[in-house]
């Protein structure tokens, strides 16, 4: 197979395939989530202020007081992670690009050369943090194999994509094709992962903010 042959098959058939197992795959996720079920409160609600589930999606989104000294790394390079990490995902022309042609769906891009930069201060921080992993003990003892790997699928994409706009190491299509190929494995990877929380992250939020405002308890 050819550079350009590998091209063409990341491009298309691989990448139908890898949007179609991702798509049926966090549509049954959700499913099993949301068909759980959960058996209603009979107890009397009571009224709290700032306990809800809106409240609770806004504190959670915070870092509580205390850890953000007690652990910065954790906090400090997980927003600047995961902010980096979108806005290469959802701002960047190419991407925007291709979005519109599955969904219609448009908006304005940033300049590249910001995309550029957020992209290194993106893996600057996913490097940092997986540091911190291995260096501390605690944290190095928890890791399971998941967490190394979703780490590794979510950072490929990244370095791949800035290596092919910096025609770095292997040939512009190749390294193409190579980051198509990556964000096809995140694709593929995420409804069975830890990643899925990237869209039930602020649904349980909301539920377990609700359920405890419902006891009076504020979280």
């Amino acid at each position: 197979m050819t550079e350009l042959q590998f091209l063409s098959w990341v491009r298309g058939p691989g990448l139908n395939i890898a949007v179609g197992i991702f798509l049926l795959g966090v549509l049954w996720r959700l499913f099993e989530v949301y068909s759980l079920g959960r058996k209603k409160d009979l107890s009397a609600p009571r009224h709290t202020p700032g306990a809800s589930g809106l409240h609770t999606v806004f504190r959670r989104s915070l870092p509580p007081p205390g850890m953000l000294k007690t652990s910065p790394v954790s906090y400090i390079a997980g927003y600047i992670f995961h902010l980096g990490l979108a806005v290469v995902v959802f701002l960047f022309a190419p991407h925007i690009l291709l979005i519109k042609d599955f969904t219609g769906l448009s908006w304005p891009a940033l300049p590249s050369q910001f995309i550029d930069l957020t992209a290194v201060v993106t893996m600057v921080a996913m490097l940092v943090m997986l540091f911190d992993r291995i260096l501390k003990p605690v944290k190095r003892f928890l890791s399971t194999f998941e967490d190394w790997f979703t780490w590794t699928v979510t950072f490929l994409p990244v370095l791949t994509g800035w290596m092919a706009v910096q025609h770095l190491l292997l040939p512009y299509t190749t390294m193409l094709a190579l980051h198509i190929l990556s964000a096809e494995i995140l694709l593929v990877v995420l409804p069975f992962s830890k990643l899925l929380h990237t869209f039930t992250l602020f649904g349980s939020r909301w539920y377990n903010g609700r359920v405890n405002a419902h006891k009076g308890v504020p979280v």
